[in-house]
């Protein structure tokens, strides 16, 4: 089972990005699915998470208005629209995935992380 996550890269603030984490191994299709970040020096924290089927997404109060989680699960892949970047954005982010959607890093599968980097 591997969580592979892309489309991380080197952008000045207010600029965009958009990542992807790609299932395989076996179809996560009945598992929430979330985005954590961890910047150098700080805790894993969470982002964003869609439940199962997409009907429901949480934000942190960090990115909220600035950053959309989506799934397609025909594709097995989410996906996280960033706007409006800021420096505090730079961090290494993560996918999860988990029968439950939680805030909490306790989750069952881990990607390997993708860097974003935000010049001010």
């Amino acid at each position: 089972v591997q969580l592979q996550a892309s489309g991380g890269g080197l952008v000045q603030a207010g600029g965009s990005l958009k990542l992807s984490c790609v299932a395989s191994g076996r179809t996560f299709d009945d598992h929430a699915m979330t985005w954590f970040r961890q910047a150098p020096g700080k805790e894993r924290e969470f982002v964003a998470g869609v439940n199962w089927n997409g009907g429901r997404t949480v934000y942190a109060d960090s990115v909220k208005g600035r950053f959309t989680i989506s799934r397609d699960n025909a594709k097995n892949t989410i996906y996280l629209q960033m706007n409006s970047l800021k420096p505090e954005d730079t961090a290494i982010y993560y996918c999860a995935a988990d029968p439950v959607l939680s805030t909490t890093p306790l989750y069952d599968y881990w990607g390997q992380g993708t860097l974003v980097t935000v010049s001010s």
